[in-house]
């Protein structure tokens, strides 16, 4: 390529560097190679990711799932805090995989910006990749487009596609969801990549000094927790009937997708504490209680439905996995055509 070619690129004049993003493609291929495994075909830079399902699955069933981290991002970037949101992108996707039960396979990511930031998407991807890692699957591959005058400020957003597997009798359903089947709550990390709209607001308004403020600014970037592993075990070992992961929409929303129409999940909101932070935002955004179960997880991530006789020995496997959780309810007949109660 010629000197004069480099010097009028007229690409790079509108905006956009190509040789900047063939820099972070040198500068992540090595994090995204320690996520591959032998199912992974071909190499970083090709023009589609393959993987091969091999002979693990007898009557394999595909499982996709793709979600964002809203604007969390904006609130990262806001405080310079961005090593978490890798993770919450991964998690975000395989945790809706792994409540019909389908083990991850392989994750893509989706990366655009008004100007590329070579080390700040770097520190992104890396974040990617080790999610990837934590949860068993391969990052694929991705895309990374500068869009000046669509994103301002060196904005960014992400985006997140996730591939899992599952066998079809083994399919996770809530037709099995019975009266009397207890609710397990698995504990969050914090409001997950949910809420942030209304989180941004409260502390936008909210009058603290700065000791204060990065309490709260590390509170809510906490990265999201990881579930998969988790799940995998239990449902090896134990007959799990219907899981919700709780992200946007709350318990209130969240729950029905997971039993039976005819059904209530009651919640005995008594059963476990209020993390520091929702206390907080509840207080500050003057928030009443059926709002926060509408809007933020609460401090539970993901419930399970299980037999009354087995719910013992599950709280004991995933204390054992360190994970914080909670007998939280029960199933009960539908009242007042409800589908979730507080009591």
């Amino acid at each position: 390529m010629t000197k004069e070619i480099i010097e009028n690129d007229p690409y790079k004049l509108a905006g956009v560097d190509i040789d900047q993003g063939n820099k972070l493609i040198e500068q992540i291929k090595n994090d995204v190679a320690s996520t591959q495994n032998a199912n992974v075909l071909g190499n970083i830079g090709g023009f589609a990711g393959m993987y091969k399902l091999g002979n693990e699955f007898k009557n394999p069933i595909l499982v996709a799932c793709t979600d964002g981290v809203g604007t969390k991002v904006a609130l990262a970037q806001q405080y310079q805090n961005l090593k978490g949101i890798g993770q919450d992108l991964v998690a975000m996707c395989v945790n809706d995989l792994i409540v019909c039960g389908a083990k991850p396979l392989f994750f893509l990511d989706y990366y655009a910006s008004s100007k590329l930031n070579v080390d700040e998407a770097s520190n992104v991807i890396k974040g990617i990749t080790k999610a990837c890692i934590d949860s068993g699957c391969a990052l694929l591959g991705g895309e990374t487009a500068e869009m000046p005058g669509h994103y301002v400020d060196n904005n960014f957003d992400l985006a997140g596609f996730s591939v899992g597997c599952v066998e079809e009798e083994k399919i996770i359903k809530n037709k099995h969801v019975n009266k009397n089947d207890v609710l397990i709550g698995i504990g969050s990390s914090g409001p997950h990549s949910n809420g942030y709209s209304l989180i941004r607001k409260i502390i936008d308004k909210t009058k603290i000094d700065r000791s204060e403020l990065k309490k709260i600014i590390d509170q809510v970037l906490k990265p999201t927790l990881l579930y998969p592993k988790l799940i995998l075990s239990l449902i090896s070992e134990f007959n799990i009937k219907s899981i919700s992961h709780i992200t946007g929409g709350g318990l209130t929303e969240n729950l029905p997708r997971s039993i039976p129409s005819d059904l209530c999940a009651e919640i005995n909101i008594k059963s476990w504490d209020f993390p520091f932070i929702f206390k907080w935002l509840q207080e500050n955004g003057e928030i009443n209680d059926d709002n926060m179960f509408r809007v933020f997880n609460c401090g539970i991530g993901m419930v399970l439905v299980v037999k009354e006789t087995q719910a013992s020995d599950i709280t004991k496997k995933i204390t054992s996995m360190n994970f914080e959780n909670f007998i939280i309810g029960k199933i009960t007949e539908k009242q007042n055509n409800k589908s979730v109660i507080y009591k």
